[in-house]
């Protein structure tokens, strides 16, 4: 490779183009890779035809490597579309995958014929010294580059685990690559032109759910307050952005490290939504509470997963039952609607967990009503994805479907893009429900969603939501969910907004 490497970046379709946000990890990665070559970006969210135009952009440009994101679940179809377009293409072109996928499944990534190298966790770093290497790849070569999963002589090789960090804070993410980035701010509950950021990057928890928990290995690292300032001057004052989902892993950390940042976002006054923990909203003082005030936070996303102390020990959440009720009365009194997503249907004590839950969630609906429920199906990481400081220190209980045989995860992207474990990644269903359960919790959801319609929802008319909200009063107020035929048919006519589905 005697001149500077160019990489062709794909973001493959995940989303629809009213929800699409920017692709913010190819972004950094471009200005990472920018540095000492070239990149390209093409977003398959806003781009249908990502496909055929990823293989024109390499017709029309030589690139040195492809480098695809993949988030899993409903991305990994396309994602092996793109991929095995450009190689029956260009055979000999490199193709990285990198994102959750590749580093919670990196073996059945490898076992792919189109993919050559995996990048696990983070990849401003290991990218670009992947793609330098290639112009005279030798095995000695790629076998020093942290995090990075290869094939030697058809054996898979796992380089060791990059050490994570926020990665130069001095870059400018090229917002310009994007086209004219102004297409990706959307109405929202938030405002007229809401954009997407990420300030703070990783997670110090370790939740057996959770692929953030895998990727990062329980670190989180925080901007420096003059980014935060740049970043969002930029999306304000250039790109006209009104409010910001900032969708850190984890927005409240420690305290000390967050007033910083607070300060910075009370001065923009843009209203803004994020993830959240119950403990750490409770641990703010009160001058932090005013800072949050002005800042203008409307909605903070709370992972409560579930009303049994002895679970949320057990799946390493680090909170308490106690918290989150003391949270939601906390968001009441400060004008903040908690958002609260919960996992049922754990593999043990199924139906018990679930139907608990179900009672949970009223009782935090009879202490504020504006409580917005997100409910998802409780679906752990497989052993082999979990990180390797938590296999070492805590084996995963066996998984068991419902005829009592263990559960045998898939071992490449094509069985990983089936129906049943694009649910089961994206916490939609497991192997051990029964249809019983699985028509149980669908009918809760159905009744609570029609009863509480979300704020979020900007499409359905008002007068629809109040009606599909007094059809279903009777229902909830009896716990009488069983077929809620008639909701089902209003919303057919109505579609509710669905947050899980469709993002703010």
């Amino acid at each position: 490779m005697t001149n500077a490497p160019r990489t062709l970046l794909i973001n493959p379709t995940i989303t629809s183009r009213r929800s699409a946000k920017f692709p913010l990890s190819l972004l950094h990665l471009s200005a990472a890779l920018d540095r000492t070559g070239s990149s390209q970006i093409i977003d398959g969210n806003v781009d249908r035809n990502f496909v055929d135009d990823s293989v024109r952009a390499m017709e029309q440009t030589s690139f040195d490597a492809v480098g695809i994101s993949v988030m899993g679940g409903p991305q990994l179809a396309p994602a092996i579309a793109v991929s095995t377009a450009i190689r029956q293409r260009f055979p000999a072109v490199p193709i990285v995958w990198g994102g959750y996928f590749p580093t919670l499944n990196t073996d059945a990534t490898l076992a792919a014929p189109y993919v050559d190298y995996a990048v696990r966790g983070q990849a401003e770093e290991t990218l670009p010294e992947l793609v330098a290497a290639l112009g005279g790849e030798t095995d000695s070569k790629l076998a020093v580059i942290g995090g990075l999963s290869w094939k030697r002589d058809g054996v898979i090789v796992h380089n060791p685990n990059r050490r994570f960090t926020l990665g130069d804070t001095g870059l400018v993410l090229p917002y310009d690559k994007l086209g004219d980035p102004r297409r990706y701010l959307a109405p929202s509950y938030l405002g007229r032109r809401t954009a997407a950021h990420q300030a703070a990057k990783g997670c110090r928890f370790r939740c057996t759910f959770c692929g953030v928990a895998a990727m990062f290995g329980g670190t989180t690292v925080l901007p420096a307050a003059e980014r935060l300032e740049r970043d969002l001057s930029y999306l304000k004052h250039e790109l006209g952005a009104d409010s910001v989902l900032y969708f850190d892993n984890n927005f409240f950390d420690r305290e000390q490290d967050m007033v910083p940042l607070l300060e910075v976002m009370a001065r923009f006054e843009m209203p803004w939504w994020c993830f959240a923990r119950s403990d750490a909203l409770l641990n703010l003082s009160e001058s932090s509470w005013k800072l949050i005030r002005k800042s203008r936070l409307r909605m903070a996303y709370i992972g409560a997963e579930s009303p049994n102390g002895q679970m949320l020990k057990e799946i390493r959440k680090g909170t308490r039952p106690d918290q989150t009720i003391e949270a939601v009365k906390l968001c009441r009194r400060h004008g903040v609607i908690p958002e609260l997503s919960f996992m049922v249907a754990p593999p043990e004590n199924t139906e018990e967990e679930t139907e608990h839950t179900f009672e949970f969630i009223r009782t935090l609906k009879r202490i504020n009503p504006q409580t917005e429920v997100v409910i998802y199906v409780y679906t752990p990481l497989p052993e082999n994805s979990r990180h390797e400081q938590d296999r070492a220190k805590r084996p995963a209980k066996p998984l068991f479907d419902l005829n009592g045989e263990p559960v045998v995860f898939p071992t490449t992207p094509e069985e990983w893009a089936q129906p049943r474990w694009v649910d089961y990644t994206c916490h939609a269903d497991a192997p051990w429900l029964d249809d019983r359960l699985r028509q149980r919790i669908h009918d809760f959801v159905t009744v609570l969603r029609c009863r509480f319609p979300t704020v979020q929802d900007l499409r359905s008319p008002t007068w629809a939501k109040r009606s599909l909200s007094a059809m279903a009063g009777w229902r909830y107020r009896y716990g009488k969910y069983d077929r809620p035929w008639e909701l089902e048919l209003a919303n057919r006519l109505v579609r509710l907004h669905v947050p899980q589905v469709s993002g703010l």
